[in-house]
């Protein structure tokens, strides 16, 4: 008999990985469900996490010239109905309020009243609102170009929900932008997908393929869109990021004309691009074990977490001022966008307190005894290195290294997860083998697959459709560095040229 490895959560990745997911939420304590179907509270523990993407992806942004503003929460329904593509893309989607007040019904309970004279929806996406306004803010060329981002949540009534990936409402963060010309607003839209390569890859620790979408894949009304796909430890996709090249489309839907410097009257060209607390989600995804999740050090709600270990009473005063003291010295350090963050938990509950530490998934735990003080030293654990190795460090050193040792596990995270991204990502040629490759070695774990292919493709609608019909299996980008050669169609044989990426995908 197999003596099973104790683990924090329950069930393992491997014996139910969905539900495993949902337990690390559980026990991070970053996010419960809400009375409101399909949507989420966040706690402090993840929303802290949220806030200091927002903190780097604003500097990010601020940094090729965008500005933030904000924008209604209620959209007429007449301006999504300007755009045809648009609105049909989002129409099953959307959440439309009819009725502007409440009043006692007949049985003494509350019915709507005062129907609206247009209906409102919700925003699932703001290009439409902002874009009337667009529409009043530029005459002239010398108007352009227009820089915007917003953080807002928005509103797309999901059938299936699961907390950060897919909820019927989510944070996130929108850009939109106008230019003058065709050019400059596809220097945006890839400028903008850089910048999320940025976060995700250097922030995140989440290793990304980036290439662009097929024409079913686009946002509703985009003429291209952009994206960085990442691999999680199911191997499926996550879009971590899309950046849009809107063309004209939404220009003349919102009727944004400037002069030009030629004396002519043009339509401006838009972009918009955008990334939600989804990646949270994919954080607990591709980091994650089965003790919990591992917060990459540099956007982690905390780096680090001081324990006193105090068997005596009498012991409790010096413990916790050599505590207080270091972790202010701590917090005077600066690391990347931030000072170092510190938790004390002083709260005397045994061996659990270090685990709620360890599924939360603190960079670094730091337990400080008598016998640690008498030594000037500290006992440190590496959330990346397990439970169970701790090592003994002079606190002066600890203190002085702290960073090396933030960018180390940074590091060993990012290595991690492109190991395990390269290890399941393969070149298929051979139709059988491709639909091997997508089906499941267990029928009772659907989620246990092959990871991504890359295959060539014909460039129809119909192969594109039909794979994913029979496979559940989407194309998740054209990428940009793949350039080989020519082949034949993965699912017809057509010769054609150029492989894509193929994956099954939240």
């Amino acid at each position: 008999m197999v003596n099973k490895v104790k683990t924090a959560i329950t069930p393992t990745r491997v014996e139910d990985y969905p539900e495993w997911y949902q337990q690390v939420i559980k026990a991070s304590d970053m996010a419960e469900k809400s009375p409101v179907r399909g949507c989420m509270v966040i706690k402090p523990w993840g929303y802290s996490l949220w806030e200091n993407i927002m903190h780097v992806l604003n500097d990010l942004f601020k940094a090729t010239g965008v500005k933030n503003a904000y924008f209604p929460l209620f959209i007429p329904l007449s301006f999504l109905e300007k755009e045809a593509e648009h609105v049909e893309g989002f129409a099953k989607e959307c959440a439309v309020v009819t009725h502007h007040r409440l009043e006692k019904g007949a049985g003494g309970g509350l019915v709507p009243a005062g129907p609206l004279t247009e209906p409102l929806v919700v925003r699932p996406t703001s290009e439409t609102i902002i874009g009337d306004s667009f529409s009043k803010w530029v005459s002239s060329y010398r108007d352009l170009p227009i820089l915007i981002n917003q953080w807002a949540n928005v509103v797309r009534w999901e059938m299936r929900t699961r907390i950060f990936l897919r909820t019927s409402e989510f944070l996130w963060q929108e850009g939109h932008t106008a230019h003058v010309s065709k050019e400059e607003a596809l220097e945006r839209t890839q400028m903008m997908l850089d910048v999320y390569t940025k976060l995700v890859e250097e922030y995140l620790a989440m290793p990304v393929i980036r290439g662009r979408k097929t024409a079913s894949e686009r946002f509703p009304g985009a003429v291209d869109t952009l994206c960085i796909e990442a691999m999680m430890q199911d191997r499926k996709a996550l879009q971590a990021g899309t950046s849009h090249f809107l063309g004209q489309n939404f220009a003349r839907a919102s009727d944004i004309r400037f002069h030009s410097a030629h004396e002519t009257e043009e339509y401006a060209w838009t972009t918009s691009w955008g990334a939600s607390t989804r990646m949270i989600g994919g954080i607990v995804m591709t980091h994650g074990d089965d003790d919990g999740i591992i917060l990459p050090p540099k956007i982690a709600s905390s780096h680090v977490v001081l324990l006193p270990i105090i068997r005596k009473d009498e012991d409790r005063p010096k413990v916790m001022e050599y505590i207080e003291k270091m972790s202010k010295e701590l917090k005077d350090i600066q690391y990347h966008h931030r000072g170092i963050d510190v938790e004390i938990d002083e709260r005397d509950i045994g061996g659990a307190r270090g685990w709620d530490w360890i599924k939360k998934g603190i960079p670094l735990r730091v337990e400080i005894g008598p016998r640690d003080i008498a030594e000037n030293s500290v006992f440190v654990g590496r959330r990346d290195k397990g439970h169970k190795e701790k090592v003994s460090i002079k606190k002066d050193r600890f203190i002085g290294e702290i960073t090396s040792i933030l960018d180390d596990i940074q590091k060993s995270l990012f290595d991690k997860a492109l190991s395990f991204k390269e290890e399941h990502t393969i070149i298929i040629d051979d139709k059988k083998e491709f639909q091997e490759f997508f089906t499941p070695v267990n029928q009772e774990k659907p989620e246990l697959h092959g990871g991504f292919a890359k295959s060539f493709w014909c460039g129809s609608d119909e192969c594109e459709s039909e794979i994913k019909q029979d496979l559940s299996v989407t194309i998740r980008c054209i990428p940009f560095e793949d350039d080989s050669g020519t082949g034949k169609c993965i699912y017809c044989g057509k010769e054609c040229k150029g492989r894509v990426v193929f994956a099954k995908a939240y």
